[in-house]
């Protein structure tokens, strides 16, 4: 009988109820606090293993690379808690012919959301009038005048599920204008989310707030540099909902204290939780959250049940909904026939 093994815990309780329901596959469970012998131990009883998403979270040695991958032969699947896989590395993971699957679109709603919300909070300066009243405030309200999002231009970098959504929010609820940049979309997909196919350079000179929406991987780490920000519209804002290190916060910090920014919304961190004498908090027009954003009650739930749903459909005999690395299904199916 096939073994699916789980850290500490699955996005909510529903997911877990959905494993232990059945008895067409063993569920094991693996405590992140317990020794690195424990927890192989037990890995080395699975043929699946499901890790959470979040670095900072995992204990590397429960991190996927290439010796976790040499201590655990018979693993032939891999999932990722959340949409994002910064705890997997994808690329030892198909060398070593192992699947890998993510629960992507499980939380977009709330990552959408708050990555709206976080572009209207900015335009209307709302942190900056919180923390004024803090402080005790007694100047002409003019001095705070923000912004209307009505009919302003929306650049989005990833126009998957999140981003998408975020495109479909700022389009029908305010007239935006959307400019997208993502290179692994058809034209299609662009004209059903009402955005304009855009390159990045136009994209970031043109767009009255640049919201990011893609994975970190080799590919995306430190894409957002000091270069980008310069090209981005002079007062401009810079929201990211993503996964920290796409963006770099020196970079970031420094295009704010110069001005060329009017702002940032960020909920991703190099190191979360952020440390309170972090720079970037130093500043009035930073909004800040401790990557909660796909952190809802309804999210957590949804991607919960993606993760049960999917793990058990693959030991059903049937393909992953949300592969990773789809190169590798050929070889996953025949390791799958083994089992």
């Amino acid at each position: 009988m096939p073994t699916i093994a789980y850290l500490d815990t699955l996005p909510a309780q529903n997911g877990l109820d959905m494993l232990h329901s059945q008895t067409k596959v063993n569920i094991l469970k693996i405590n992140s606090f317990d020794s690195e012998e424990k927890c192989l131990s037990i890995l080395k009883k699975a043929d699946a293993y499901q890790v959470g998403a979040a670095r900072d979270e995992v204990p590397k040695y429960l991190q996927v690379d290439k010796e976790f991958l040499k201590k655990l032969p018979n693993l032939i699947v891999i999932s990722s808690s959340g949409a994002g896989y910064d705890t997997i590395d994808v690329e030892a993971c198909s060398d070593a012919g192992v699947l890998v699957v993510n629960q992507t679109g499980g939380n977009a709603e709330g990552v959408a959301e708050h990555a709206v919300g976080m572009i209207l909070s900015l335009f209307k300066r709302i942190g900056e009038c919180d923390h004024a009243l803090r402080r005790g405030w007694n100047e002409p309200r003019v001095s705070l005048m923000g912004k209307d999002l009505l009919n302003k231009t929306v650049g989005i970098i990833g126009l998957g599920n999140t981003g998408g959504r975020v495109a479909e929010i700022c389009k029908i609820a305010f007239n935006c204008n959307i400019l997208a940049y993502d290179p692994y979309l058809s034209d299609d997909n662009f004209h059903k989310k009402n955005a304009s196919k855009t390159e990045l350079d136009t994209l970031l000179a043109e767009s009255d707030v640049v919201s990011v929406h893609i994975p970190l991987n080799k590919e995306t780490k430190n894409m957002i540099n000091k270069v980008s920000f310069k090209k981005m519209k002079k007062g401009s804002y810079f929201v990211t909902t993503s996964r920290g290190s796409i963006h770099n916060e020196d970079d970031l910090y420094d295009i704010l204290k110069e001005g060329h920014l009017a702002g940032a919304g960020l909920d991703v961190w190099e190191f979360e939780p952020p440390p309170s004498t972090h720079k970037l908090l130093e500043l009035e027009n930073v909004i800040a959250s401790p990557h909660t954003a796909g952190i809802t009650k309804d999210s957590r739930n949804k991607m919960s049940e993606y993760v049960a749903t999917q793990l058990l459909d693959l030991f059903d005999g049937k393909d992953p909904s949300r592969p990773v690395n789809p190169e590798v299904l050929d070889t996953y199916r025949k390791k799958f026939k083994k089992i």
